[in-house]
């Protein structure tokens, strides 16, 4: 393996503290009215399905850490196992993916905070937010994963007291259930099942982050053994979670209801544990926005080091790293600058973005499970076909069903940027050719420009 900067530092539970801090759990009550409206109710269920969605390209991604443990996520998966055309085209999709995910975070953690300091810009917030997470980046991927650590502790801890209370309202008589145990949140009304799965669409993101720890395969102790470990636990951690909250509350509060889903997760939490317990929610919503932005602007930038390392980006520029802290400060620079942009952009356009990436990548991953070990490397016998054919094939056709239930509008945009990017590669080829062809006339020898697309 190519020798690199950076430092490897990150065992099982870093990893899993980092992957779980990027999805952040309390995401479930950002998107809880959306959901609760888009699976009519059926959130146990929903969530469920969402799981077993993700499952098998959580798998195919396990494979491909251990095919190839180095930085660089689905880009390198697909150029080393489909082309490395194929590969842009994955890369570019997910650089939108990561890029916005940051801004997202910021632009979130500043409206936060506007709500409770209304005399404060969201501007102000905006800025502080962007300063710090390049600050923590700077100073070490250790430093991140152990603040991601802390965050997430929180947001468990919340979560657990969360579903207490409600358990404890069940078990002495204050809600509608009239048992804790039942089926009911499972089972649904078999022309519901459209429903469910259109509610498991949505939540699917619910579950994204478990893919961004594999940027960091470089700056892991043995990747090969501790990301594929890490991928199933951050998800399982994540069902469970998500899952043990849908169950509690449908069982508890079959007939609740709201008005405006932005803030269902609020009355719901009010109506269980009046002021308290909501002060403390936004306190912790807040602190996971945070971290979520501290882990995702580390994924980003270990992926910017990837594009540039294969010249995809300016190579000088997003290899370089710090010689004291090992970070490629350059690029947490580059990413904090293009976070600025939250100050301007709203939270849907952002989120579009995120959405279009992440399903495109998460599609090409599972196909490199197909060409990598069932193609290239002809593992066909009867176990070997389910693992390596059957099992990608149905991760590559469960997420491709997905891609085509997201909004018109997020399909226009994403192909508009592949269409961009398919012309920078066009523009970049030419301008290698041509500079290769100088090169050959001048001294006589040759170079291949297309080794380093």
């Amino acid at each position: 393996m190519e020798k690199t900067g950076l430092v490897q530092s990150l065992k099982v539970p870093q990893i899993v503290f980092m992957g779980l801090a990027w999805m952040t759990p309390m995401i479930y009550f950002t998107v809880y009215g959306v959901a609760f409206e888009s699976a009519d109710g059926q959130m146990s269920a929903a969530y469920i399905a969402a799981f077993l969605a993700i499952f098998f390209t959580a798998y195919s991604y396990s494979k491909m850490v251990k095919a190839y443990p180095v930085s660089g996520s689905a880009y390198t998966y697909t150029k080393n196992s489909i082309n490395r055309k194929a590969g842009f085209l994955v890369g570019w999709a997910l650089l939108i993916d990561y890029v916005f995910s940051p801004i997202i975070a910021i632009l979130t953690f500043g409206i936060f905070m506007n709500t409770e300091f209304p005399s404060i810009p969201i501007f102000v917030w905006i800025i502080i937010m962007n300063v710090v997470l390049a600050v923590v980046n700077i100073l070490g991927i250790k430093s991140a994963a152990r603040i991601s650590g802390i965050s997430v502790l929180f947001q468990i801890g919340f979560i657990l007291l969360f579903c207490i209370l409600v358990a404890k309202d069940i078990l002495t008589g204050g809600t509608e259930a009239n048992s804790i145990f039942s089926l009911a949140p499972f089972l649904g009304e078999a022309s519901s099942m459209s429903v469910i799965f259109s509610g498991a669409a949505l939540i699917c993101f619910c579950f994204l982050g478990f893919d961004a720890v594999t940027t960091m395969a470089e700056e892991t102790v043995d990747a090969g053994k501790t990301i594929p470990k890490a991928i199933f636990l951050i998800i399982l951690i994540a069902a469970v979670l998500y899952i043990s909250i849908s169950y509690l509350t449908q069982v508890a509060y079959p007939s609740f209801s709201f008005t405006n889903p932005n803030n269902a997760a609020y009355s719901l939490v009010q109506m269980i544990g009046g002021n308290l317990l909501s002060s403390l929610f936004i306190m912790v919503l807040m602190v996971a926005t945070f971290t979520q932005g501290l882990s995702s602007m580390t994924s980003v930038t270990r992926f910017l080091y990837a594009l540039g390392r294969e010249s995809i980006l300016p190579k000088k520029l997003f290899t370089s790293i710090h010689p004291k802290y090992k970070t490629p400060v350059a690029n947490i620079i580059f990413v904090a600058v293009i976070s600025l942009s939250a100050i301007f952009i709203n939270l849907d356009s952002a989120v579009l973005f995120v959405s279009f990436g992440a399903l495109t990548a998460f599609i090409f991953v599972n196909l490199s499970v197909i060409a990598h070990f069932y193609i290239k490397q002809k593992k066909r016998s009867a176990k070997e076909t389910f693992l390596y054919l059957i099992f990608p094939l149905v991760g590559a056709c469960f997420i491709g069903w997905l891609l085509t239930l997201l909004d018109p509008n997020t399909l226009k945009i994403g192909i508009a940027w592949i269409v961009i990017g398919f012309v920078y590669l066009f523009i970049k080829t030419k301008w290698s050719n041509a500079k290769a062809q100088k090169f050959t006339i001048r001294t006589g020898k040759q170079i291949h420009p297309e080794k380093s697309m």
